[in-house]
């Protein structure tokens, strides 16, 4: 029998402002600590010297994980051009530079071709599997390593400032999967010039927003403290892109039990996925059909 985790079961939502230098996996730990959580996730990793929001799914909120990870997020980054690094950012070695600086409508013109559906190729030192192992793992020991593209959905990507010659910050909106680096990598071969990222912060990620995250400071300052759950928000709101229906109590019973249970819903065509609020807390998520939920997901709450 396997060993059942110690800690609280809680659940909801802790939107962390992630700061530079750690893994997302190594903020997640801090917040299972700080709030002797039986169960924590994120949706979403975050490079480790990225910034931002990371948001992190405690208890029977890790089932609402996937709907953060595929929702739209949006990222403020700074492209260092006239260098190519084997990373794509700032951490790795340079291995190709450029005297070459294109002004701000050959950016912005150049900007285009990456907006829309594209394809990706991820950078190699990711965390893409090949042959099931990771890439960054196999880039590290020296092997030359092929990765496939993947489509992206980019929905924008505009030029917001110009520090100097050198310097260029994007800001873009993505769907899931997209790598920064690899866009400032492809900007770079795009324009001539070549490019890493020197700096990259999420500011938001589906309904969660940089400037609402608790710092990792205050974590840890509140850490074992009741004033920390203070700052957990619902589990719905890692469903904010589903419609929502409501049922009954008994309704409630039938679908935490994974049976089908009736609904009152407006505007859903059969097959439509939803959630199933009772008493305004989640009950579950499945796909409508004729008056009934068929669930997918159960929320024990």
């Amino acid at each position: 029998m396997a060993r059942k985790r110690k800690g609280r079961d809680i659940s909801g939502w802790l939107v962390v402002d992630k700061p530079a230098g750690m893994t997302s996996t190594a903020v997640v730990n801090k917040v299972r600590w700080a709030l002797t959580a039986r169960k924590a996730g994120h949706a979403g990793t975050l490079d480790p010297d990225a910034t931002g929001v990371l948001a992190v799914a405690l208890g029977e909120a890790t089932k609402t994980v996937p709907y953060i990870t595929d929702a739209l997020k949006a990222y403020e980054f700074t492209i260092r051009l006239g260098q190519a690094t084997n990373t794509d950012d700032a951490e790795g070695e340079v291995i190709a530079e450029s005297d070459l600086r294109p002004d701000d409508a050959a950016i912005k013109q150049a900007l285009g071709q990456f907006v829309g559906d594209i394809m990706q190729v991820p950078p190699k030192f990711s965390a893409v599997k090949i042959d099931g192992q990771r890439a960054y793992k196999l880039a590290r020991e020296g092997e030359d390593i092929e990765l496939a593209a993947r489509p992206l959905w980019v929905e924008e990507l505009v030029l917001t400032d110009r520090p100097d010659a050198d310097h260029v910050t994007l800001e873009m909106v993505c769907g899931k999967g997209g790598y920064v680096r690899a866009i400032a990598r492809d900007l770079g071969a795009a324009l001539g010039c070549l490019g890493h990222v020197v700096r990259l912060r999420r500011i938001w990620s589906g309904p969660f927003e940089a400037s609402e995250g608790i710092s990792l400071a205050q974590i840890e300052a509140l850490a074992q403290d009741p004033e920390l759950d203070s700052y957990i928000r619902p589990l719905e709101e890692g469903l904010a892109d589903l419609p929502m229906v409501t049922c009954s109590t008994e309704a409630a019973a039938k679908l935490r039990h994974g049976n089908a249970g009736m609904v009152i819903a407006t505007g859903l065509e059969y097959g439509d996925e939803c959630w199933a609020a009772c008493d305004g807390r989640a009950v579950a998520v499945g796909h409508y059909k004729a008056g009934e939920l068929h669930p997918m997901r159960v929320f024990n709450i």
